[in-house]
């Protein structure tokens, strides 16, 4: 049994003085507010606020931070040099790229990430001799980082999609081709759950698979939590109008898989029957706002999808930014640029999305400071240039990744005083970055 004293906490209903956590086998057990520590509790300063999930990621994008603006461009001319950063990596590569990645978003904050993992093989689409090897490479990457991980391990079939139908694969998506269904079925039953990995599923988008396809995808995928990018572009709209006669989200309800297991990543571009078939369906919306403006894909319908009971969980994608609090702002600045006007969203329900609905679409019990969550904790500065004079109740306006000073995943105190223990953490991301670059 672990006890953790925290000065301050955020509990499901407000923020709490000095709230005694106490932890046994990774979960919570007992929370009391208006307490002292007693000897032997571990003490937390600040305001300690659940963990943060990052509820969309791809590890390999982080390596194109800071280096897609010079020439302008679209979300397609990005992807071009995304697919470019693919033909460096290998399992050794991907693992301490990942692990940089993890270990910048665990000092940020994130205690859970669900990694949208679609890089499967080798160059040309030749297995490894493990066939697992890269998924394998970024669960050890998680561990070594600390961060609960759920992998969305992803099918993607074919090319594209236009008005003349899907497209056969190029040589760079061979990388993340099965080839059918079943070969990915196959491949990922190998991959196992643990006290702190989750295997999920994702079908990488309507343009990568046919609708046969994913309606076999949807009868394969079991009880795993499934997550895919829906409606992240309009073109994507277009074709899968022009081919199929419907909306994407409409697609997707064809082929069985909207449902309460469901994530539709981004969902930017949702017409009104869309927004009610989310609603009706159970399923859930996860939403990257600092990927979204970066790639100029548009602002999603937040407060439509809310009024209608939607969860919205919050990701950083491609990792322009990796910070928590940067991603829930974004959501609520987001709609009051669309309405002029403020408080969109209640404070409580942001931080939902930024902690509770993630670890659900996950998979996962967590996101609150209650009995029987896992005991995912982080204790954010209360006195620094950025937060000092925020009210503790609103401190996701002030506070940065920056402010994070301790994290606690499972019980366990990944970060301490913010200190991670692979080593100073802008030394470990800088080497995770040096090593894919080598050779570039």
């Amino acid at each position: 049994m672990t006890a953790y004293w925290c000065e301050h906490a955020q509990l499901p209903d407000k923020v709490h003085r000095g709230v005694r956590v106490v932890v046994a086998d990774g979960r919570i057990t007992e929370v009391v507010a208006d307490t002292k520590p007693v000897d032997g509790d571990i003490r937390l300063r600040g305001i300690v606020m659940p963990g943060f999930a990052n509820a969309h990621s791809h590890a390999f994008h982080r390596m194109l931070r800071g280096r897609t603006h010079a020439d302008g461009g679209n979300f397609w001319s990005w992807r071009d040099q995304m697919y470019a950063v693919t033909s460096r990596l290998t399992p050794d590569t991907y693992f301490a790229l990942a692990r940089g990645v993890f270990v910048e978003m665990v000092a940020a904050g994130y205690t859970v990430v669900g990694e949208f993992h679609y890089l499967h093989h080798a160059p040309g689409g030749r297995p490894y001799d493990d066939p697992n090897a890269m998924g394998d490479a970024l669960i050890a990457a998680a561990a070594e980082a600390g961060i609960r991980l759920t992998l969305l391990d992803t099918c993607y079939l074919t090319g594209g999609l236009s008005a003349d139908g899907h497209a056969p694969l190029d040589e760079v998506q061979t990388r993340f081709s099965d080839g059918s269904v079943q070969a990915w079925a196959e491949r990922v039953e190998a991959l196992r759950d643990s006290d702190t990995v989750r295997i999920g599923a994702a079908a990488h988008s309507v343009r990568a698979l046919t609708g046969d396809q994913l309606a076999e995808f949807a009868k394969v995928v079991g009880d795993r939590p499934v997550h895919a990018h829906v409606s992240e572009q309009i073109a994507e709209n277009l074709a899968t109008q022009m081919v199929y006669g419907a909306s994407p989200v409409e697609h997707l309800t064809d082929a069985g898989l909207l449902g309460e297991r469901f994530t539709a990543v981004h969902a930017t571009h949702l017409s009104e029957d869309d927004l009610d078939l989310m609603g009706r369906s159970g399923a859930g919306a996860c939403f990257c706002p600092t990927t979204e403006r970066d790639l100029a894909d548009g602002v999603g319908p937040g407060c439509e999808l809310a009024e209608r009971e939607v969860p919205i969980s919050l990701g950083s994608d491609q990792h322009a930014v990796i910070d928590p609090f940067e991603e829930i702002r974004g959501i609520e600045m987001h709609e009051r640029l669309k309405s002029h006007e403020r408080g969109r969203f209640p404070v409580a329900d942001l931080i939902e999305m930024g902690t509770a609905n993630g670890y659900r679409s996950l998979g996962w019990d967590g996101g609150r400071i209650a009995v029987g969550s896992v005991a995912d904790l982080v204790a954010v500065r209360t006195d620094s240039r950025r937060t000092s004079g925020v009210g503790l109740g609103q401190v996701i306006f002030g506070a940065t990744g920056a402010d994070v000073t301790d994290v606690v995943v499972g019980g366990r105190r990944i970060v301490s005083g913010g200190v991670h223990p692979l080593g100073p953490v802008d030394d470990v991301i800088a080497e995770s970055i040096a090593a894919v670059r080598v050779g570039q």
